[in-house]
């Protein structure tokens, strides 16, 4: 008797300790992530010092659309940013025919098995020069490809009776730009005589890769950077199109890992939301995470969690999605980058794990109390 009573002391005090250990002897059930104690409504300063400001979602509450304000940069790069004539410049190499004087300057080919040193064109020096017969040197970076050619004519008359120079650029090797970042190819290309636009800069990179953000261009230019975002354009009044490339401008397409919505808690699937470039409503997170976990959900307390930098404290939205009015609210409820939207599980829930953490201890208890 003595004995058995001494197993049931010890199995007693292991229990008492188990549950100590897994919470059950506070007041408190506590499994996993839980909402806590937040007040309905108002500001509060948390036990880690930050700030929170609760408050229910309602039409009231709800945030108004973020208005797009361009910078005055990019408005004053819209501004200086239409088509110009291109400019000859170092490194290009120039055709130049002179017609009934093909003995001059003969037709291009694409041989090099020639004896005349210009079959394949007239290279612009790194002064900005070209050595054509007859007249030597003669400026021509700077020029477009008429003032070049009437200035060649204008010389060339001291020499020849019926000057009629054809010039055209074969090779575009002076203005370049650079693309990087989520683009399918990446790399150096050439402006042509036809000017670049950012758009066409991106397509000329195959496009941005699934990943890209092209809401998220970064252009820089002379030592200045401008963020860019296609659909940021579009909300005021311009377009990609209208921004044209310059020489040495880089490019580079931010990726979509900067501009995630978090979702935790009982969702149907826990990972990453991305917003798009035409956004994101929390009635679409709540979709793209196929929907709450129906069997451990609390449709009740959904809550938005997102960091007001102009304030340095943190609003947390909470909306009861077990009403049908309340995802008109939630598809009127613009998320932004790095928002957090959690799901409470419901009480039964929390119950359930704390009992199925409890059990397998207590089958130990009760093989230790038989032994």
């Amino acid at each position: 008797m003595m004995r058995q009573s001494l197993k049931l002391l010890s199995a007693s005090s292991l229990i008492l300790m188990m549950l100590w250990s897994t919470g059950c002897a506070t007041t408190t059930i506590n499994s996993g992530l839980q909402s806590g104690s937040l007040p309905p409504s108002g500001t509060f300063v948390a036990s880690n010092g930050i700030q929170f400001n609760v408050q229910p979602l309602n039409l009231a509450t709800l945030p108004a659309k973020k208005a797009f304000v361009p910078s005055n940069d990019l408005a004053r790069l819209i501004r200086n940013s239409g088509q110009v004539e291109y400019r000859i410049t170092k490194g290009d190499i120039l055709g130049i025919t002179l017609v009934g004087y093909p003995e001059i300057a003969p037709p291009l080919t694409n041989s090099s098995n020639t004896a005349n040193p210009y079959a394949l064109g007239f290279p612009v020096d790194q002064q900005g020069f070209v050595q054509f017969p007859l007249i030597g040197r003669i400026k021509a970076s700077g020029m477009s490809v008429p003032q070049f050619t009437a200035n060649l004519q204008s010389q060339l008359k001291r020499y020849l009776k019926y000057s009629d120079p054809q010039v055209k650029i074969v090779n575009y090797r002076g203005n370049k730009f650079f693309i990087d970042g989520e683009v399918k190819q990446p790399g150096e290309f050439a402006i042509a005589d036809v000017p670049v636009s950012l758009y066409g800069a991106i397509s000329m990179a195959g496009g941005a890769t699934p990943t890209g953000d092209s809401n998220n261009v970064v252009l820089n230019r002379n030592g200045t950077s401008y963020n860019i975002g296609l659909q940021s354009l579009r909300q005021m009044g311009a377009s990609a199109n209208q921004i044209y490339l310059q020489d040495s401008d880089s490019i580079h397409v931010n990726s979509q890992d900067r501009n995630k919505v978090y979702v935790l808690g009982e969702f149907g699937q826990v990972e990453p939301v991305p917003i798009l470039e035409q956004g994101i409503s929390l009635a679409q997170v709540l979709g793209e995470s196929k929907g709450l976990n129906s069997s451990t959900a609390n449709a009740a307390k959904i809550y938005v969690v997102r960091d007001n930098l102009n304030t340095r404290a943190t609003d947390i939205y909470y909306v009861d999605m077990q009403n049908l009015t309340s995802f008109a609210l939630a598809n009127r409820f613009d998320m932004q980058p790095n928002d957090i939207v959690y799901v409470d599980p419901t009480g039964l829930t929390r119950w359930n794990r704390v009992i199925s953490a409890i059990l397998p201890s207590t089958s130990a208890v009760s093989i230790l109390s038989g032994l």
